[in-house]
């Protein structure tokens, strides 16, 4: 057992969003303090905050195998996922108004989406099997000549697992569709190419991959049609108007150079750490469910259901455990993981789901120490809080 401190923090929620790496935050200062020039003015101060943004914009390219004139900056995943939907579909001819997505998407896509479904579009949503994995079968059945757009994600966010985005984009662009994927939770966890996905637009969020909040990116293949969804001064060659957020560009910069550094140790050594995890938790806990597909999935994730208890009350049961559940609380009542109900698992095993995203900092006496909590909040939780066998809080 751990005999580390009892208040010490395991950050456990990785997904959710990652800490600003200290070389990421020492590349940002000088833009916040004496470099505050607006990179649309014509004098020093103004053209080395140009420069800056241009160097980000060639390291963001560099980390997804892109040109740099293919990167447009944002405030980050939601609306990179938006232009590229709404734009999409400003652009459409008359006889594409279909849209193929997954069951799975994020919120930041089937918000989006929904208001496109509510305006007229049709909206096909595909699948995924008991894996968690989309049903490539029933995804390229759904393509068609009318289909203005396909949006799947890279990796899907509770469970990790990678979609078979190459696949489906071969298929999609063969029927003159554009392909966009929501690559938030796989840039800088995995190897990541546009060329390799075959992917027209590519969604970058900041704060998943150790920049702050607020910024983001969009990869737009040259060519691509694409609308802005915002009007102003023209900046982003149009279709990102806004004076650019300078010390939040070079800071995604400086976290893209940083995890192409990475790549080549990063998903090994945390693929490790989670599998010491499941084997931890598996060894202490009789029927441990694992939801993520351990050999295709991003290398940092864990989601698993306690049987038994509600994650809620796991979680809130075991001190210094920083992770998420797969659960949503409404009006009281615990609601189950959408994704999980999707894959076909019951109510209740949904509702006792705990997701582990591991991080760079993620040691193996981390690992060790959620272990033991996790465990301990467990047997707690089976005496104090066991999910009622008559209602399963449905």
């Amino acid at each position: 057992m751990s005999t580390a401190a009892p208040d010490e923090v395991v950050y456990l929620d990785h997904n959710a969003t990652t800490p600003v790496a200290p070389a990421v935050l020492e590349a940002m200062l000088p833009y916040l303090r004496t470099a505050y020039g607006n990179p649309s003015s014509d004098h020093p101060l103004g053209r080395s905050a140009r420069r800056a943004v241009e160097e980000a914009r060639e390291q963001v390219a560099a980390l997804i195998g892109a040109a740099a004139d293919e990167i447009v900056f944002t405030s980050g995943g939601t609306e990179s996922n938006n232009l590229a939907i709404f734009g999409t579909a400003a652009t459409a001819g008359a006889k594409r108004r279909r849209i193929v997505t997954s069951a799975v998407e994020h919120p930041a896509t089937t918000a989006p989406l929904a208001l496109l479904e509510a305006s007229g579009w049709t909206l096909t949503r595909v699948p995924i099997a008991a894996s968690g994995i989309l049903d490539l079968d029933a995804a390229l059945a759904a393509l068609g000549d009318d289909v203005a757009l396909v949006t799947v994600m890279l990796a899907q966010n509770e469970t990790g697992a990678l979609m078979p985005v190459a696949e489906l984009a071969i298929a999609a662009r063969a029927h003159g569709s554009v392909v966009h994927t929501d690559a938030a939770q796989a840039v800088g966890k995995v190897p990541v190419s546009v060329d390799d996905l075959g992917v027209d637009l590519l969604s970058v969020a900041g704060h998943k991959c150790y920049a702050p909040k607020g910024v983001g990116a969009l990869y737009v293949r040259r060519g691509t049609p694409l609308s802005p969804v915002l009007a102003g001064a023209g900046q982003e060659r149009g279709l990102r108007p806004g004076t650019e957020n300078v010390a939040g560009i070079v800071a995604l910069g400086a976290a893209c150079e940083l995890a192409r550094a990475r790549l080549a140790l990063d998903p090994v050594r945390l693929g490790a750490l989670r599998d010491e995890l499941l084997a931890a938790l598996s060894a202490a806990v009789p029927g441990l469910v694992c939801h993520t597909p351990l050999d295709m999935a991003i290398p940092n994730t864990l989601f698993v259901s306690f049987p038994g208890v509600l994650g809620t009350d796991l979680l809130a049961g075991a001190p210094g455990i920083a992770a998420s559940t797969g659960s949503a609380c409404h009006a009281g009542e615990e609601t189950p993981s959408a994704t999980l109900l999707a894959m076909g698992v019951a109510p209740e095993v949904a509702l006792s789901a705990v997701r582990l995203s591991l991080g760079r900092d993620t040691t193996g006496a981390a690992v060790a120490l959620a272990a033991d909590r996790l465990v301990t909040a467990y047997h707690q939780a089976r005496e104090e809080h066991s999910v009622p066998e008559t209602s399963k809080r449905e």
